[in-house]
């Protein structure tokens, strides 16, 4: 199981937050599963913040744990394109359960 294969974790929970865990993977994983297959340069974009060396980094992980697809055309220039797998799309409702948590909390916050 890609890069937690060699962690040993007490728990379902715990897997679960080193595979999703940190803000840069689930935002990735967010705008691949709202808007669909994205170049690197699309994502990096999209993701405000965020370095270079640290997307490539992010990218691997989440594919070595099978929740991302990268698909390489053999063209040149080479063309690499970024998708959910099927087990990356199991994630969004959890996703978006977060982002819907995180609005209504806002909005608590605000009113107290």
């Amino acid at each position: 199981m890609g890069h937690v294969n060699s962690k040993r974790f007490n728990s379902g929970k715990e897997l679960t937050l080193s595979i999703i865990g940190g803000k840069w993977k689930m935002l990735i994983m967010w705008y691949l599963g709202k808007e669909g297959t994205k170049r690197f340069g699309e994502l990096k974009s999209l993701i405000p913040g965020i370095t270079h060396r640290m997307l490539v980094s992010q990218l691997r992980e989440l594919e070595e744990d099978f929740i991302v697809h990268r698909e390489v055309y053999p063209v040149v220039p080479p063309k690499v394109e970024y998708s959910l797998t099927g087990i990356g799309e199991s994630l969004m409702p959890i996703l978006e359960s977060m982002y819907d948590w995180s609005k209504n909390y806002m909005e608590t916050v605000r009113k107290n």
